[in-house]
């Protein structure tokens, strides 16, 4: 299971989260920079590892039983 969080301008992904990676990735110049922002953030970074557990485990039963 993985977390996903990925930021779009014009339909043109700029940074995205992943849990497995486990930091920000920038695809842009200015996703990039805003990557580095983000990944200096300690607290942002755990609050957004952390939303693994929160929304994807939690929910995952519900999914796999509506199938």
């Amino acid at each position: 299971i993985e977390f996903i969080r990925s930021s779009y301008f014009n339909k043109l992904e700029y940074t995205r989260f992943s849990s497995s990676v486990g930091k920000f990735v920038g695809f842009t110049e200015y996703g990039v920079r805003n990557a580095e922002y983000w990944n200096n953030d300690a607290s942002l970074l755990s609050a957004m590892k952390a939303q693994k557990e929160v929304y994807c485990l939690n929910h995952i039963q519900i999914e796999y039983n509506n199938m």
